[in-house]
């Protein structure tokens, strides 16, 4: 390599350190802050609790066997209610794409479901489900269903329409243009909404 070309690596090496350092360094100081706010009642620190008491907390859990069965539970409720959201939203997504007449009567209803406060809805969840994991998976698969309805639906729609005529001017079938077009076009918006889905099912469970 050129003498440019490693001052090049050697600039984006130093940035990406740099970069990691800042963000080590700003954990440290919300840690801190946090600490410090805590210990001097400037927050509740009942409600806040501070890194200090998380930490004993979790040392206390992790001796008396509990840390693990808790962290279990937990991912079988994120994955669980993941893998339903996504299911659902995918099928959901080709439903609306597919079938316009469908999209345009439950549209409104998307967007007043996506706009509603759902983690507020916790205590009506409770009553109806009751307090055990499926009102937790309900919760999550509420959270995220939407989301990712309204994203994979987007990114159909985001489909190159140059494309898509290319293959019906070929006699292609509603099925093949879903399926060798649109889907592998949304591919990139698809994974987006993967990633997205996963942090909300944490959310909510």
């Amino acid at each position: 390599m050129s003498k440019e070309q490693i001052a090049y690596l050697n600039t984006i090496k130093k940035r990406k350190i740099f970069i990691l350092i800042s963000q080590i360094i700003i954990c440290i100081l919300f840690l801190g802050l946090w600490q410090l706010l805590s210990d001097f009642k400037i927050i509740n620190p009942f409600i806040f609790s501070s890194p200090k008491e998380i930490v004993i907390t979790t040392i206390s859990m992790f001796k008396n066997y509990s840390l693990f069965s808790h962290i279990l539970t937990t991912l079988y409720e994120t994955i669980l209610a993941f893998i339903l959201g996504i299911s659902l939203g995918f099928i959901m997504a080709i439903i609306l794409y597919e079938f316009k007449i469908i999209e345009k009567i439950i549209d409104p209803f998307l967007t007043m479901l996506n706009s509603l406060p759902k983690v507020a809805l916790g205590p009506i969840i409770i009553i109806w489900t009751g307090a055990n994991i499926k009102s937790i998976i309900f919760m999550a698969l509420l959270i995220n269903l939407i989301i990712s309805i309204m994203t994979i639906y987007n990114g159909f729609l985001n489909t190159d329409n140059y494309k898509i005529k290319l293959l019906e001017s070929f006699g292609a079938s509603k099925f093949q243009i879903l399926t060798k077009v649109v889907i592998p076009e949304s591919y990139l918006t698809i994974i987006s909404s993967l990633k997205i889905n996963i942090s909300m099912s944490l959310i909510g469970s």
